[in-house]
Formats: structure tokens, sequence, C-alpha cells
């Protein structure tokens, strides 16, 4: 009596890693060992597998950077092109040393140093017209140029509000040319020709650096202290010019 064999695809049940095949009285172990059997209510036929989670990937995290300030915006009717700036917040005013036609020097200290400075005030009322407000702009620019010069004041920095425009200097302690000698009285020949000796070299530098004063006067010449033998400084450049080859300039 023949046996008919015939292999059924995804058909035979399993059963503890053993497989039945054609009938109950053939069985063929596998070839691994069996896996105990462990005890199960009917309704676990098989093991239930977690499903795999996936951890969704969290964003680079980048470093909080703090946003930069933002810059002053220059106003568009301002003399010196930037954004108005309380100069007193920077320096202390003090006494008066000087009035002219167009504004005041005080005597003022810088906040942050102690050290004391000259800080010449322009009120902008007087500045009327544009050549006004241009030989505001050209004295600041001049006197950048010429900074570090000896025999020249030094410049500080410039600052606008509404009211005004400041001009923070080097203070000279020993006063107005003029005012020495009036004090003075009379200089012998060689005081005397020490003091112009100061001035021409003045003008030498500010011609050699391509600047014309245009103002030269004992009022505008300051001693650096109250000593005999004080340095000689020019100041005041509200009329002077940058020399240009071809023109011609009145007096």
């Amino acid at each position: 009596m023949g046996v008919c064999l015939s292999k059924v695809r995804n058909s035979e049940p399993k059963y503890n890693g053993y497989r039945s095949v054609g009938g109950s009285d053939m069985h063929h172990q596998k070839s691994h060992e069996p896996v105990p059997e462990q005890s199960r209510t009917p309704a676990q036929q098989s093991y239930h597998i977690p499903e795999k989670r996936t951890v969704p990937a969290q964003p680079a995290v980048k470093p909080s950077v703090s946003a930069p300030s933002p810059k002053p915006v220059p106003r568009p009717d301002t003399i010196l092109g930037k954004a108005y700036e309380d100069v007193k917040q920077h320096y202390s005013f003090g006494k008066e040393l000087g009035r002219g036609q167009f504004g005041v020097t005080y005597l003022c200290t810088e906040n942050s140093t102690g050290k004391q400075y000259a800080c010449k005030s322009i009120s902008k009322r007087k500045l009327v017209t544009k050549n006004d407000k241009e030989d505001i702009k050209r004295e600041i620019q001049i006197m950048q140029h010429l900074s570090g010069q000896p025999n020249i004041v030094e410049f500080k920095g410039a600052y606008e509000d509404k009211q005004s425009v400041h001009l923070v200097m080097e203070l000279c302690a020993g006063g107005e040319l003029f005012d020495r000698i009036i004090a003075k009285g009379h200089y012998s020949e060689r005081a005397a020709a020490s003091i112009c000796r100061a001035i021409v070299n003045v003008v030498n530098i500010c011609h050699f650096m391509g600047v014309m004063h245009r103002d030269l006067k004992p009022e505008n010449f300051l001693l650096s202290s109250k000593d005999e033998n004080a340095l000689l400084k020019a100041t005041d450049f509200g009329l002077s010019v940058y020399i240009e080859e071809g023109n011609s300039f009145n007096y």
C-alpha cells in the first residue's frame, strides 16, 4: 500500500520547534534543539513582539546668541551726520573759560577718568546758512587732521544735541597769549623772538600738512600752563581751509 506525499506551502502547523509532514505517523526533528513549552492561555496562540518605536530625531540646538544692539540712526537734520548724543553723559561741565561769536568754552571733566578738558559749545541757532554748518564740519576735520602736533591744541571729540554742537579739546591752563601780553606789559627782544618763532612754527606745520589757518592773532594762541616757558598752542580753526592747488582765498 503506497503513501502519497505532497508538499503544501505555508499550510503545516508549527508546534514548539517541530513540524508535521504528510501524516501523524511521520515526524522529523528540526536541526536545532526544541524550545521548551510554556504555559499559554487559549487566547495566546503566538508570542507578541512589541513594536519598535522610532524616537524622533531632536533638532540641533543652536547656542543662543544675543542680538547686536541696533546702531543709532543718523537724523537727517544733524550737522555732524550722526545721531544726537548728550555730551553730559561723558563730561561734567564747570566754569566758563571764554566766549566768542558763535559759542562759549567751558571747563569740563571726563566722568570716566577725571581728566579736565575744554569744551567749546556752539549754538545751532547761530548756524543759519549752509556755509556756517560746512565751516563747523571742516573745523572738526582739520583739528582731527592736525591732531598730535605739539604746537596745536589736541582734539578730543565732537558731540551734537538738539541745541548745540560741542567740541571737546585739550585744556590749556595758561590762557590766551593776548592776556599774557597785557599782563606782562612788555617783552624783551629775546622773549618776543621766542614767541614769534613758535607762531611761525605753527604756520609751517599747518602748511606742511596742507592747511591754512587764516585767523592768526594772539587771542587764538593758548599757553599750555601758567609757567613762564609754557608751550604755545594754536587753536580756533573755524576759518581754516585745506590748501588746494589753483585755488585762491580772500581774507
